[in-house]
């Protein structure tokens, strides 16, 4: 797709300026700033993904543990910065976004076989959690989330805002972008999704946070 250029990368993403993309959809409901965007990637560019996804998997993680060993079972592919490829990926995620890359983590990739999932989560880290200090420390706290579906599965798969009611489903380079923020920059617990189980075949995505400072690992 065509990405209207920012005359310059920000710290932070404006909604208006992601709203202004061609064939951008913004959920209407005012407790979650949330936006869609059909063939964001391209079949190609979204085969290439899988590739590298199928290649280099290992089972995710998730902080702040809560005793549930089946709360994420989907597989994580910490993708190469260093890849051309992945690079080129990485820059038109920002470039869509109006952010600078230096506040992004780097890009993962996530395969869902049958009867995976993650269930009902929010991206930020609860300020009062165990492992908040270990996650938030240098670069602060997750403010953005850009994730892009790379394919179809069979069935299932699809990712549903639980709080308020909105379910989306996989389709190859569909991007989904969300505020992890209300309007006064407080944590929005509206954000609650749900990674749903994987019926028949296989699902793959990409995920891009952004932070609140520059990223350090």
């Amino acid at each position: 797709m065509t990405i209207h250029s920012a005359s310059r990368w920000a710290a932070d993403a404006d909604a208006a300026y992601i709203a202004a993309h061609r064939g951008v959809q913004r959920f209407p409901g005012r407790d979650l700033t949330l936006f869609i965007q059909r063939n964001f990637l391209t079949p190609d560019q979204c085969d290439a993904l899988i590739e590298r996804i199928e290649a280099d998997r290992r089972p995710s993680t998730i902080a702040d543990a809560n005793g549930d060993g089946y709360f994420r079972t989907s597989e994580t592919c910490d993708l190469d910065p260093l890849d051309p490829f992945v690079a080129t990926i990485d820059r038109q995620i920002a470039d869509y976004a109006g952010i600078d890359p230096i506040y992004g983590e780097p890009l993962q990739g996530q395969r869902y076989a049958v009867g995976q999932e993650f269930k009902a989560h929010t991206d930020y880290f609860e300020p009062h959690g165990p492992d908040f200090q270990k996650y938030c420390a240098l670069s602060g706290n997750r403010t953005w989330t850009f994730m892009v579906y790379l394919n179809i599965p069979e069935a299932g798969g699809a990712t549903r805002f639980t709080k308020v009611g909105k379910m989306v489903q996989p389709e190859t380079g569909k991007l989904l972008a969300w505020d992890n923020r209300r309007p006064d920059r407080t944590f929005n617990p509206a954000t609650l999704h749900h990674g749903m189980k994987v019926r028949s075949g296989v699902k793959y995505v990409i995920t891009k946070w952004y932070r609140e400072r520059p990223w350090t690992s």
